[in-house]
């Protein structure tokens, strides 16, 4: 069984070619605002700024 807590699964999306790259897990009361980190994307082949899309079951 899981545990319950207060991490949630949210996806990062490339703001350049609109893909989702990367699944990673966020304490949502630490972090009250929204996920932007500079990643690399596959698609465009080279470093990108993804933000927070949505929460992902």
């Amino acid at each position: 069984m899981a545990k319950k807590g207060s991490r949630i699964q949210v996806g990062l999306v490339c703001e350049v070619c609109k893909s989702i790259n990367y699944v990673v897990p966020k304490n949502k009361i630490n972090t009250t605002t929204a996920l932007k980190l500079n990643k690399f994307c596959s698609k465009c082949k080279k470093h990108t700024s993804h933000k927070e899309t949505k929460k992902l079951d």
